[in-house]
């Protein structure tokens, strides 16, 4: 196969066990445009985790703490609409400084004053 622009490929292997479960490996591949002169394997490895990391950080929220996997919302524009309320909510929380997505969210749902001051509709 022909990969126009692809300048090294690198193979990630991961071992991991689950309690007292017999060891998995797992096998990832990739590919760069990025010539070894610029990134050597280590600068690869670091990219790899560095997506992974933004991967964990968002994605992870987004399914377990927000359900967005188990929303079944199909119709016309309400999937974008929510994702950008998602977003929004994420983003906002973040901004006043809250790591705990989860629990911001149910200091948010007991408190209404703090989302209303959060939100600038009262102080």
């Amino acid at each position: 196969m022909n990969w126009p622009g692809a300048a090294q490929a690198c193979r990630i292997v991961r071992t991991t066990r689950r309690g007292k479960a017999e060891p998995t490996i797992e096998i990832s591949y990739a590919i760069t445009s990025v010539p070894r002169s610029q990134a050597n394997a280590r600068t690869c490895l670091d990219w790899w985790r560095g997506h992974w990391g933004i991967e964990n950080r968002l994605h992870y929220i987004r399914d377990v703490t927000l359900a967005e996997d188990a929303n079944q919302i199909a119709m016309g524009q309400a999937p974008q609409n929510l994702a950008a309320l998602r977003n929004a909510l994420l983003n906002l929380l973040r901004l006043r400084g809250h790591e705990n997505i989860a629990a911001a969210m149910r200091a948010c749902a007991w408190q209404a004053s703090r989302t209303f001051a959060y939100l600038g509709i009262v102080n």
